[in-house]
Formats: structure tokens, C-alpha cells, sequence
């Protein structure tokens, strides 16, 4: 009797560890399908940016301008104070750079009317050298025809700021 009760034991045990075989084959297979897929989608996405990315523009050097010296009168307040003060254009290295040369005398005025009409108190301060120094780079801008050229200006830089 006791050959009898192992015989379906024995069976049970066949289907479950055939049934736990299967279970793991098939874990595996979706497992190595998943990386594989991933794999694959990955080496489409990185060939695809290869083909369709153009090339990039090489970045323009950049130049300094340099400005002669600049000394104004400032806006009276308490006393008649002036200004002297240095600056230098930062540019892209194109044509910008003959285009300010030749409108030097626009741009000149243009950049004495502007610290002409500041008081000493608006531009004392680090923001209000900053604003000034976008006004100043918006004026150079404005004196220059070609909108491509406006572009290639990049700002302006303090190279002496005295206020006295």
C-alpha cells in the first residue's frame, strides 16, 4: 500500500517542478526579450540623431573693442560732478568689427549723450552700472545698419569708472 500512495506523490511532484521550469524559462525569455528590445531601441534613437542632427556652426571667436577714454559732465545734483570712463565692446569676430569703426563717430555720440544725461546716484551703484552698460551696448546696436551685425554685439565692459 505504501508504493501505491507514493506513485501519485511522486506524479504531483513531476507537474509542479516541470510547471515551476516552465514558469522560470519563460521569466528568462521576457527578461532577455526586454533588454533586447531596449538595446535595440536605444541603437535606433542613436542613429537617427546621427543621421538628421546637422552640423553645428562653429561659435565665432570672440574680439574686444576698444573705445577711446570717455570724460562728461554728469546731471547736476548737489555739486557738478563729471564722469570719466573707459569701456570695450565685446563682439563676435565678423564684419561688426569694421561696421563699428566705420560709425565710431555716431556711436560716440550716441554713447556721450547717453552718460550725459545720468546723474551720479543712477549709476553709482552695481546695478546701475549694469543698466548702463546694456543702454551703452543698445546704443551701438541702434548705430548699426544690419540686424545681423546688432546680433554680433555682445556687450560692453568697464575698463575705468570714476566718478568724481
Amino acid at each position: 500500500m505504501s508504493k501505491s500512495n507514493e506513485a501519485p506523490s511522486a506524479a504531483e511532484s513531476k507537474k509542479g517542478k516541470k510547471g515551476l521550469i516552465i514558469i522560470i524559462l519563460i521569466a528568462i525569455l521576457a527578461l532577455g526579450a526586454g533588454a533586447g528590445g531596449t538595446w535595440y531601441f536605444m541603437q535606433m534613437s542613436g542613429d537617427e540623431d546621427g543621421e538628421n542632427e546637422k552640423p553645428k556652426a562653429k561659435a565665432k571667436p570672440t574680439t574686444f573693442i576698444e573705445l577711446e577714454i570717455f570724460t562728461v559732465n554728469l546731471q547736476p545734483e548737489e555739486n557738478n560732478q563729471y564722469l570719466q570712463v573707459g569701456l570695450t565692446v565685446k563682439a563676435r569676430e565678423t564684419e561688426v568689427v569694421q561696421v563699428i569703426a566705420k560709425q565710431m563717430p555716431l556711436i560716440r555720440n550716441h554713447i556721450l549723450m547717453l552718460l550725459s544725461s545720468k546723474k551720479a546716484t543712477d549709476i553709482s551703484s552695481i546695478a546701475g552700472k549694469q543698466q548702463l552698460s546694456q543702454q551703452i551696448a543698445d546704443e551701438i546696436r541702434q548705430s548699426i545698419d544690419s540686424e545681423d551685425h546688432q546680433e554680433d554685439v555682445r556687450e560692453v565692459l568697464f575698463t575705468s569708472f570714476v566718478i568724481q
